[in-house]
């Protein structure tokens, strides 16, 4: 029996949805060539060709005075009998989906769309030489442009060429250069911008500074999910996560903190068997306002390998309003195997573990973590409220003792301000009480005493009313003018009060000083 099937015929577009029309940030090339190199060193240290942890290491140069970016990792290189499966053939990769980070074998391919050419070098240990494949990036993206029908392979082997070159037999490497990258791409080049990307989408350290690194490690380990981490440097630079201690109004250098993290919260995830599907830690500060986009480390972000999945916004839709992710810093990593991240790896396939995944943690966004920085602002407001009758209730006695106030009119209205202000305090002293016993979480409870080591040195409500205790006789500003006659001490009283009623008070105690020292 025949069959009537033919072969059947990839396009060329097919490549361009690959390079060109894969990714909207070019920045995501660093990770695809990241991510490869790390899963490659987990299987040099399976294999004992890296002897512990510490021994694997990612390189990164930028050089844009060259235009030229090199990527080169010291894992398992690939054996010159394997360099075609492994390397030319597109994706047929051998990686193990839910094991591997990368499994599609595209990911290679990324340079291709940045770059005039692309060049892999590689050399396996116990081999005495190095296999090169260039891919003429260039070439490729007029072929795809052209408008003439052509299939996949047969553009694959127009671009590409091979040769070898003879290496130290000591030698395992894995090294990917775009030469020449293109102008429209300058952002590819500039390091310090690489640099904070990174720090926030590769597998790497957190920095000394951050002070609950420890913390974070230490229950990782207790739930036994260690946090996969490698050497990466940049021009040299060791590369770590971005975060920080301290929360800041804008870059500027010098910019003094308006908030801190001053620990860090855990919550585990379970579905329904009881299995460990995720877990995330996240900052606990006074959650002042919302944070500014100027820190770099801003939202909880989503990782799966320890290499972040989207950006700082990907886990926004979780939150019941859309902002309260900017109030946060933290990590939410993801354990289940069948949590498999898309092509793009800006979140993750559609099948049954996403559905159930989404479904066990939008509770604790939407409703606990929601619920967290609302108590928070209530919290600021106890005690702004507090402050404010302090405030309030001195500069009233202040007043009252310089007889500063012009007329008992005057005197009344500011107490009148200053009852108001109690009233609201005392109000927040409820609230304060109510959220701190109805919350019985250790978070909420920090909050409260982050804010109460704020305001420390200053006054909460009085316990007496000092506005009963006057004295017998008062005496008002007016009163001072001596040297007037009383209808000419009459109008200099209306003159004040307008004064007070009209203009600001820093402008307006200028101007009262000021008649003060000439009628006085």
């Amino acid at each position: 029996m025949t069959s009537n099937k033919q072969m059947v015929i990839i396009g060329k577009n097919i490549l361009d949805n690959l390079t060109t029309g894969m990714y909207e940030d070019s920045r995501v090339i660093y990770r695809e060539y990241i991510q490869n190199a790390c899963d490659q060193i987990d299987i040099a240290k399976q294999n004992g060709i890296l002897s512990d942890n510490n021994s694997g290491s990612i390189s990164i140069t930028i050089d844009p005075q060259k235009r030229s970016i090199i990527i080169e990792d010291n894992a398992t290189g690939v054996k010159k009998d394997e360099f075609i499966e492994n390397v030319y053939n597109i994706a047929d990769s051998n990686k193990i989906r839910g094991v591997n980070r990368g499994f599609r074998g595209i990911g290679r391919l990324c340079g291709l769309a940045y770059c005039k050419t692309l060049r892999f070098t590689t050399s396996a240990q116990g081999e005495n030489i190095a296999s090169v494949m260039e891919c003429n990036a260039q070439e490729m993206r007029l072929l795809l442009g052209n408008g003439e029908k052509s299939s996949v392979q047969e553009i694959w082997e127009k671009i590409t060429t091979f040769k070898t070159k003879s290496e130290d037999v000591k030698n395992h490497y894995f090294r990917v250069e775009l030469i020449d990258v293109i102008e429209e791409d300058e952002q590819l080049l500039k390091e310090d911008d690489i640099y904070n990307y990174l720090s926030f989408v590769a597998p790497v350290p957190y920095q000394n500074v951050f002070d609950f690194s420890k913390k974070i490690h230490q229950h990782s380990n207790e739930i036994k999910i260690p946090i996969d981490e490698y050497n990466i440097d940049i021009n040299g630079k060791p590369l770590f996560k971005g975060y920080k201690k301290y929360l800041y109004d804008s870059a500027i250098a010098g910019q003094k903190e308006y908030d801190k993290i001053s620990n860090v919260e855990f919550k585990d995830f379970f579905d329904e068997s009881g299995k460990l599907i995720a877990w995330m830690w996240y900052g606990i500060s006074r959650f002042e306002k919302n944070i500014p986009e100027t820190n770099l480390m801003r939202g909880i972000r989503l990782r799966s390998g320890n290499i972040q999945l989207g950006d700082s916004s990907t886990l926004q839709k979780f939150f019941k309003e859309s902002r309260g992710n900017g109030y946060f810093v933290g990590e939410l990593f993801v354990i289940d195997k069948q949590l498999i991240p898309n092509s793009q790896r800006n979140y993750f396939n559609e099948n049954e573990a996403r559905v159930n995944f989404e479904n066990i943690i939008r509770d604790f966004f939407y409703v606990t973590l929601h619920k967290l920085y609302r108590d928070a602002n209530e919290i600021k407001n106890a005690y702004k409220a507090q402050e404010n009758y302090t405030i309030l209730q001195n500069e009233f006695d202040l007043k009252n003792q310089n007889n500063e106030f012009i007329n008992q009119q005057d005197r009344e209205k500011a107490q009148q301000k200053v009852q108001e202000a109690k009233e609201k305090a005392e109000k927040g002293s409820k609230k304060l009480s109510s959220i701190n016993d109805k919350r019985d979480s250790s978070a909420t409870k920090e909050i409260i005493k982050n804010y109460s080591i704020k305001y420390s040195a200053k006054e909460s409500v009085p316990k007496t009313d000092e506005t009963e205790n006057q004295p017998k006789k008062t005496k008002f500003l007016s009163d001072t003018f001596s040297k007037l006659d009383r209808k000419e001490r009459k109008l200099v009283q209306r003159i004040l009060s307008i004064i007070i009623d009209t203009v600001p008070k820093e402008i307006s105690d200028v101007i009262i000083d000021k008649i003060k020292k000439e009628l006085g």
